[in-house]
């Protein structure tokens, strides 16, 4: 099994900053990509930025040149950076690796319990 325990989620005001971590620990065999995604009260879920492990990064239009995203791969960490960030930024945000573990193999979509970003207008 892999576990994923994020942190650095809280309330800031508008203009703000915040960094977000997500570190993933147990039986990981590989990571092929690191991710975070979003959901705000009464809407679907939402890629914000991913990192593969040759270190190519996409980014949701809604989060360019505000969010840098990174990655950690000897600790199997991935970092989002949030910079002037706005009202419409409010919503949980998720941890997402794309890997696989010892016992299955296989290509599997891991997921973190979640951690609320707030920001004040």
């Amino acid at each position: 099994q892999v576990q994923l325990v994020e942190s650095g989620g809280g309330l800031v005001q508008a203009g703000g900053s915040l960094r977000l971590s997500c570190a993933a620990s147990g039986s990981i065999f590989s990571i092929n990509a690191m991710g975070w995604y979003r959901q705000a009260p009464g809407k679907q879920r939402e890629l914000v930025a991913t990192i593969t492990s040759g270190g190519s990064t996409n980014y949701a239009n809604s989060v360019k040149g505000r969010f840098t995203i990174s990655r950690s791969s000897a600790r199997n960490t991935v970092y989002l950076q949030m910079n002037s960030l706005k009202p419409e930024d409010t919503a949980v945000y998720y941890c997402n690796v794309a890997g696989s573990d010892y016992v299955r193999r296989t290509l599997t979509n891991y997921w973190g319990q979640g951690t609320q970003v707030t920001v004040s207008s």
